[in-house]
């Protein structure tokens, strides 16, 4: 058993780090935190926006700097966006301070996942066409699947199952490898609990 206060999603768009994070925060008793989400409501713009006026290198160093501060509490669940872990810096942050799972997805089921979506930088920018969008995903997943290996302590192969069903199933998993680590709230609440 690994044991952390806190667990982290790590994988590519469309793996479900999203909608599968916010049931396994509920099951584990974690506050769900979506990095990207947190991104956009701190700074009051969207992540297209940021990659618009920054660049990816502006957006990353954002990015960087909310993990560090959100990593700092305990007893949350984080979903990071799909290219955090291109930083040296966030890899070992995340090794230091969560038990991470890299939720992997093929790349022909994210095309299927992101065949609407419009919002995505890296995506929008590989056009319309649904060859040169499964090109971009094929790209993306050659650089970053070590970096989603050599950062995880546990791998999950999302498949083509509904969120409900792949928290579930995760959630079962998790049972037998992640030990939750006591925070200094668990610790509050036990002396709280024992006084007479």
């Amino acid at each position: 058993m690994n044991p952390a206060s806190n667990l982290v999603l790590v994988g590519p768009m469309g793996a479900g780090k999203s909608s599968i994070g916010r049931r396994l925060a509920g099951r584990f008793g974690l506050r769900f935190v979506d990095a990207d989400r947190e991104i956009e409501r701190q700074t009051g713009t969207s992540i297209a926006t940021i990659f618009g006026c920054e660049g990816e290198d502006g957006f990353r160093a954002r990015e960087r700097t909310l993990l560090a501060e959100v990593l700092a509490a305990d007893g949350l669940l984080l979903a990071t966006g799909g290219g955090a872990v291109l930083d040296a810096g966030t890899r070992d942050l995340l090794r230091a301070r969560a038990f991470v799972v890299h939720l992997h997805v093929a790349p022909a089921t994210q095309l299927a996942r992101l065949a609407r979506d419009r919002v995505r930088p890296l995506l929008g920018a590989a056009g319309k066409h649904p060859s040169d969008r499964e090109a971009l995903l094929r790209d993306l997943a050659a650089v970053r699947d070590p970096l989603y290996r050599d950062v995880a302590d546990l791998r999950f192969e999302t498949g083509e199952a509904a969120p409900g069903h792949a928290a579930v199933a995760l959630g079962h998993l998790l049972d037998g490898v992640w030990q939750r680590a006591a925070t200094a709230t668990d610790a509050a609440s036990v002396t709280a609990a024992s006084a007479p």
